[in-house]
């Protein structure tokens, strides 16, 4: 591409591009790629200020995510923030509203679509926005300062994002949805059903299959209220519409060009219109009757157009992968291939639902399940990836298998021309040929050559699986890298962490990484730091680094809550903290519940009443007991000697001593362990990470164990332990167990996948084949040392305390979604209506 050339010299042909959206931008950076010979000078006119961003992340913006795509470079020449007014088809120019006319030799409109307000009454009040750009959420942020409720009208994907970045803002959300059930276009009654419940356990209210009549004003003039057609009024202090989309057309229909019936520009299997020399992509563009709303498709018509100008006569649009995926408010959310096939006759729909676990699964399959057709998956997305690349082949397993997992493709078994990414139409053959002819060896050189993984992300853990499985087949060593942002793995982290004394995230990415990193590297990085007592987990970066739960000290639960677990070391508690306990529940009205840990849950606490429930619990002599985070939950413990007459140690005794000193303690997971004074094992030592049982020489440690999905038996690691030397073991087995696991890594697992297995942890922690035991003897005592309680370190800080809040513009207020009721004579969340039944368990 030459830069100040025109029509004047021959070689030298003007690409005018009227919009920079995604689809644009893809246009242009394809073009730039296959146009080695500079044949197209190419100017973009964009309307917004701004130049092309990622609208697909637009929420996070709010989050102060810098959403912009990387410049074009010079030789493009990008104007911002001026309008095309009109297309002079015989003269191939267009006019701006800045009263430039710009010549063309070929003419891409991308102009996007605009936002589908419903013609209600109320809908121009003041207070009333649309969910489309930067600065519609700009709008809406400043807008939502002093205001308490919202109201998003529409329940499809933009909808629930705008409803999560309205409730983001501190305010009470409605999501108003006409259809019967929540992203209608994407799941299944079923599907919508089961993501409605995961909504409403989140504090919002969801008013579906019921149609608006009219926006109401309050005495100030602006909206106040949301009336619906049975009646029923929502306050809603602000209102976003996100109700569908409209394509922008109207340059089209100005200068004759044939549009839908519906709306959209008329374009071929090239994307060319009825005049020869203008094109239309993305979601203005109308093909074979269908305006493509999702990125996937805009992207392929980029492409083929940018093909076309490039002298690719045969690039054509042959439609587009409908499958998606995203994380709504924690809940994972897909569908793929054709999630309402089995409304025709000759296929099946197989569908398992747990209204427990809040998952709702379902695969449709040709009548002889042998095809995989499409499905729905809500609540565990987990083999999305796969299953989206295997639709239109044969189904990986019996029907029953694809629901409970263990049918998951390896990279090498998949068909070279199976769509691995459907956003960019990238193959599983693209990214074979990639990294063996480009000898391509991490995911980001994948990512940067192909383009795989770099919109909605969905595919990266099946990009990953294609390249180990290259790698290995060409006999190259598998990267071990945590993410894309760094080359090392969780253990080389902890070791350069650990030799380098880095304190935070940013030195970190700065000094040993790249980019701003990601959800699976900064809750790694963030137990590590804790691991290696790098202050309190709520203080300062370290704060945005984390899980969930641990924003909050609390576990959170199904309708918004969060439940409080004081420690109780060894399940031995005194008469007078019984007493404080249920003196705590009562009076703030909770609901109790002795676990299989020896310790009691309170649930149902407001995240404001927090603090002054730990207040209480704290002035009682109680501390957190972690249930929050991956770190030691609880010691189980029998009576042992004391009061037993089989027992043959003080296994209670044992027991605290080791949750005292283990507390607090993070790992890459989180650590159970148990104590039993005698081989009748009553605490069920053998099913722990660590678990000890007495002899009457002392005490036998067991390892590795664990109970879940997949239990596992302990194995013994050492007989007869002086109560000194079962110490020092453990110490040494958890810091060589935090020092080497991977992200997220039971001590089973760890313990399996570790080189020369159960021998070689032995030789390692009881023998000190590796010359490090004084290293990991040293790095207990610091963190016995260094202990203190979070609970109790947030109740003495009133910054910390700042973040327990329901609503940031109003910290006192409670949500008032959150309901109960009895039963049993103790609260429980209050039963949703409209939860789906249980098809089977």
């Amino acid at each position: 591409m030459i830069v100040g050339m025109g029509a004047d010299n021959e070689n030298v042909r003007r690409l005018v591009v009227v919009g920079h959206g995604p689809a644009a931008h893809r246009l242009v950076e394809v073009l730039r790629e296959r146009d080695a010979a500079g044949t197209w000078h190419v100017t973009v006119i964009g309307e917004e200020s701004r130049t092309a961003y990622d609208r697909v992340a637009l929420t996070t913006h709010l989050e102060g995510a810098d959403l912009a795509y990387p410049p074009h470079g010079d030789e493009v020449a990008v104007r911002a923030g001026e309008r095309v007014t009109g297309i002079d088809r015989a003269a191939r120019t267009v006019a701006t509203d800045a009263g430039h006319e710009v010549p063309y030799d070929a003419l891409v409109l991308a102009t996007g679509s605009a936002p589908f307000v419903p013609p209600v009454p109320g809908a121009d009040l003041p207070g009333v926005f649309v969910y489309r750009t930067i600065d519609d959420l700009d709008a809406i942020r400043d807008y939502a300062r002093g205001r308490t409720s919202g109201a998003v009208v529409g329940g499809g994907l933009l909808g629930l994002e705008a409803a999560r970045a309205v409730q983001g803002l501190g305010l009470r959300s409605s999501v108003v949805e006409v259809a019967p059930w929540l992203m209608p276009r994407q799941l299944d009654e079923g599907g919508g059903a089961m993501l409605r419940r995961h909504i409403e356990s989140l504090g919002l209210d969801v008013r579906a299959g019921t149609p608006m009549s009219a926006l109401e004003a309050g005495p100030d003039g602006a909206v106040a209220s949301v009336r619906m057609a049975d009646g029923a009024v929502l306050d809603a202090g602000l209102v976003v519409f996100s109700a569908g989309i409209r394509p922008r057309d109207e340059l089209a229909r100005g200068c004759g060009l044939p549009v839908g019936e519906r709306g959209g520009i008329v374009v071929d299997a090239g994307c060319r219109t009825e005049d020869p020399a203008i094109f239309a992509i993305g979601e203005c563009a109308l093909v074979d009757g269908v305006v493509y709303g999702l990125v996937a498709p805009c992207f392929a018509m980029a492409e083929i157009v940018a093909g076309r100008l490039a002298q690719d006569a045969d690039a054509v649009f042959e439609g587009a992968d409908p499958s998606t995926k995203l994380k709504l408010m924690g809940v994972d959310v897909a569908s793929f291939g054709d999630p309402f096939a089995d409304r025709a006759d000759g296929a099946l729909g197989v569908t398992y639902t747990d209204p427990v676990a809040r998952v709702y699964k379902k695969i449709i399959v040709s009548d002889d399940a042998r095809t995989l057709l499409g499905g729905v998956l809500v609540g565990d997305a987990e083999s999305y990836a796969a299953l989206r690349a295997q639709v239109g082949g044969a189904l990986p397993g019996t029907p029953d298998q694809v629901l409970f997992g263990g049918t998951e493709a390896a990279g090498g078994d998949l068909p070279g021309a199976t769509v691995v990414c459907s956003c960019n139409n990238v193959t599983a053959e693209t990214i074979r040929c990639a990294v063996s002819e480009r000898s391509l060896t991490d995911l980001g050189e994948v990512k940067a050559c192909t383009r795989a993984g770099t919109s909605c992300g969905s595919c990266v853990p099946l990009v990953k699986k294609l390249l180990d499985a290259e790698l290995t087949a060409a006999g190259v060593e598998v990267s071990k890298a945590i993410c894309e942002h760094f080359d090392h793995s969780r253990a080389e982290l902890f070791d350069i962490i650990r030799a380098s004394g880095i304190a935070s995230f940013t030195r970190l990415v700065e000094e040993h990484g790249r980019g701003r990193g990601c959800d699976i590297c900064k809750p790694a990085v963030a137990s590590i730091l804790a691991s290696l007592g790098n202050g309190h987990i709520l203080e300062g970066e370290q704060a945005a680094l984390q899980d969930t739960n641990d924003h909050f000290l609390a576990n959170l639960q199904k309708n918004g809550t969060y439940s409080v677990v004081p420690r109780v070391p060894g399940g031995e508690i005194t008469p007078e903290k019984l007493i404080v306990i249920g003196e705590v529940a009562r009076d703030f009205g909770l609901y109790t519940k002795i676990t299989g840990g020896q310790r009691i849950d309170l649930f149902g606490a407001r995240v404001e009443q927090l603090p002054r429930i730990w207040r209480r619990l704290v002035d009682a002599g109680f501390e957190s007991g972690h249930a929050y985070g991956k770190s030691l939950r609880t010691v189980k413990s029998c009576v042992g000697s004391t009061w037993c007459r089989y027992g043959v140690q003080d296994s209670v005794a044992m027991a605290i001593r080791l949750e005292l000193r283990y507390r607090g303690l993070r790992a890459p997971h989180k650590l159970k362990s148990a104590v039993s004074g005698c081989a009748r094992e009553c605490a069920e030592a053998q099913s722990k990470d660590f678990g000890i049982i007495a002899t009457e020489n002392g005490w036998n440690l067991y390892v590795a164990g664990n109970g879940g999905m997949r239990p596992r038996h302990a194995d013994l690691l050492a007989s007869d332990l002086s109560d000194d030397g079962l110490i020092t073991a453990i110490d040494r087995f958890l810091m060589f167990y935090i020092r080497t696991a991977d992200r997220l890594q039971r001590t089973a697992s760890w313990l399996e996948d570790l080189d020369g297995g159960l021998d070689y942890l032995r030789e390692v922690v009881m023998e000190d084949r590796l010359g490090i035991c004084a290293e990991l003897d040293a790095a207990m005592e610091r963190h016995v040392d260094a202990y203190s309680d979070e609970w109790g370190d947030v109740l003495d800080d009133p910054e910390r305390l700042r973040r327990f809040v329901s609503f940031v513009n109003a910290p006192e207020t409670p949500d008032p979604s959150i309901e109960f009721e009895v039963e049993r004579e103790q609260i429980k969340p209050l039963l949703q209506i409209g939860a789906p039944e249980a098809v089977g368990r």
